[in-house]
C-alpha cells in the first residue's frame, strides 16, 4: 500500500500535490493543521499536512438529498411508533360543549406560561453582560452597510484572538469617529493597533551605566520563567555588552533551582550569590557593589501565600532594588494574571516582563491585566533558549500580538 504525506500552505494545494504523485483516485486520510507557535504563526504562513493512499477504498459520504431523505424516513418512523400524548387527543378529539371551555382553558394556561417564560429569559438577559443588555454599546452586526460589515469583521477576529468583548468594543469606539466610509477592515485595523500601541505603556531594557551599580530584582508566581529569563538578560548584558553582572538568588525552595542558576552562571563566568535570610541578602549586595548590574532571582511566591508575600518584601527591602520586576506568563488567564499584578505590586513591583509568548495560543487575555496593573512591559520572551528568545518589548509588536495574526500580516504588508 503506497501512503505519502504532503504538506502544503492550503488544503487546495494539498490535495492537487496529491494527485499529481498519487492519481486521480487517490484517498485522502487524515488531514491536520500543522501548529506553530504564536510568534511563528505570526511571521509564517499556516501549513497543512494530508495523509493519503492510492489503494483505499474510501466509501463517499451521502448527498445532501439522500442524508434528508433517511433523516425524513426516520422521522416518519419514529413518529409511527410513538403513542399520541394526551394534549395531543384532547385537542384532536371532538368534544361536548362542556369540554370546550376546559380546552380553551388549558390553551390560555399554555400561553401564559410560555409568555413568563420568555419574560425570564429577557430579564435574565439585561442582567447578564451580553450585547442584547448593552444598547449603550451594543457590538458590531452583519449589516449590508460595506463600513458597519468591516467593523464586524474586525470584531470577529478580535474576539477570536482572544480579547474580552468590552475591550474589543472599547477598541473600535476609540477608531469609529476617525472612520469614513471608504474604510476597509484593513484600514480599520491598522487604526486599531495604533490605538492600542499608544495606549500600552512600555519602559525599554535595563539602565546600566559602567561603574554604577544596578540591581534588579525578579518576582512573581511559580513556574512563570524567572530563572531562564534572568539566565537570558545577563548572557545579554556581560557577551553583548561587556557588563560586569553578578547573580544572586533567594529560590532555595524549589529543587535544583539553585544549580540551574549556577549552571548558567559557570558557562557565562558570572559571581553568583545564594542567600537565605534578608541580613545574608544584605551581605551579598554589599560584596557585588563594584559590579555594573546584580540580577536578583527570587523563589516564585502563590498570590494567595500572606506570609510568603511578606518574606519576599523582608528580602527585598535589604536589597534596595533599582528596579523590581514582575514575571507573569502569557498562558495564564485573565483572572490569574489581575490577582497576581495586584497582589505582587505589595512588593513593589515597577516593571513586567512577558514569558512564554510561544506557548500562548492567544494573547488577548493578557489586555484587561496590563490595563489593569498599569506596569510598563520591559521584556517578552518566547522560547527557552539562552539568551535569543528574549527581546526589548516595543508597543507595536506587543499590540498585534495581543489583537492577533490577522492585524500583523496587516501591519507587515503595509511596511514592505
Amino acid at each position: 500500500m503506497q501512503i505519502k504525506t504532503l504538506r502544503a500552505k492550503s488544503i487546495q494545494e494539498a490535495l492537487q500535490l496529491i494527485r499529481t504523485e498519487l492519481g486521480p483516485d487517490a484517498a485522502v486520510l487524515h488531514t491536520r493543521e500543522v501548529r506553530r507557535g504564536l510568534l511563528g504563526r505570526m511571521i509564517l504562513s499556516r501549513r497543512i499536512e494530508v495523509t493519503a493512499s492510492n489503494e483505499v477504498n474510501v466509501q463517499p459520504p451521502l448527498t445532501l438529498a439522500a442524508q434528508n431523505a433517511v433523516a425524513s424516513q426516520n422521522a416518519r418512523e419514529q413518529n409511527a411508533a410513538q403513542p399520541t400524548s394526551s394534549v395531543d387527543t384532547l385537542m384532536q378529539t371532538p368534544a361536548p360543549a362542556h369540554a370546550e371551555h376546559h380546552r380553551d382553558q388549558l390553551r390560555e394556561d399554555i400561553q401564559a406560561e410560555i409568555q413568563e417564560l420568555r419574560l425570564l429569559v429577557e430579564k435574565l438577559h439585561r442582567r447578564s453582560d451580553s450585547p442584547i443588555s448593552d444598547a449603550s454599546h451594543p457590538a458590531p452586526v452583519k449589516s449590508d452597510d460595506p463600513r458597519e460589515q468591516a467593523f464586524f469583521t474586525v470584531f470577529t477576529e478580535m474576539r477570536n484572538a482572544g480579547l474580552h468583548e468590552q475591550d474589543a468594543r472599547d477598541l473600535l469606539d476609540a477608531v469609529r469617529p476617525d472612520c469614513g466610509a471608504a474604510d476597509s477592515a484593513e484600514s480599520i485595523r491598522c487604526k486599531v493597533a495604533e490605538t492600542l500601541a499608544s495606549e500600552l505603556l512600555i519602559s525599554g531594557p535595563l539602565e546600566v551605566t559602567p561603574g554604577k551599580c544596578t540591581v534588579a530584582a525578579f518576582v512573581g508566581p511559580t513556574g512563570v520563567g524567572k530563572t531562564t529569563t534572568i539566565a537570558k538578560l545577563a548572557a545579554v548584558s556581560r557577551l553583548h555588552h561587556k557588563h560586569r553582572v553578578g547573580l544572586i538568588t533567594v529560590d532555595t525552595y524549589r529543587i535544583a533551582a539553585v544549580e540551574q542558576l549556577r549552571t548558567y552562571a559557570n558557562i557565562i563566568a558570572l559571581p553568583m550569590e545564594v542567600v537565605a535570610t534578608p541580613r545574608e541578602m544584605r551581605q551579598a549586595i554589599a560584596r557585588m557593589r563594584d559590579l555594573d548590574l546584580v540580577l536578583i532571582d527570587t523563589a516564585g511566591r502563590s498570590p494567595q501565600d500572606d506570609a510568603r508575600l511578606q518574606e519576599l518584601q523582608s528580602m527585598l527591602a535589604e536589597a534596595h532594588p533599582d528596579e523590581t520586576m514582575l514575571v507573569l506568563s502569557c498562558v495564564s488567564s485573565t483572572e490569574n494574571l489581575q490577582e497576581a499584578s495586584r497582589r505582587f505590586a505589595e512588593v513593589g513591583v515597577n516593571r513586567l516582563v512577558l514569558t512564554k509568548l510561544d506557548e500562548a495560543v492567544q494573547l488577548g487575555a493578557v489586555l484587561p491585566a496590563l490595563r489593569g496593573c498599569q506596569l510598563p512591559v520591559s521584556y517578552l520572551t518566547d522560547g527557552q533558549n539562552v539568551p535569543d528568545d528574549i527581546q526589548e518589548a516595543e508597543a507595536r509588536f506587543l499590540a498585534d500580538a495581543v489583537l492577533g495574526e490577522s492585524f500583523s500580516t496587516t501591519q507587515r504588508s503595509n511596511a514592505a
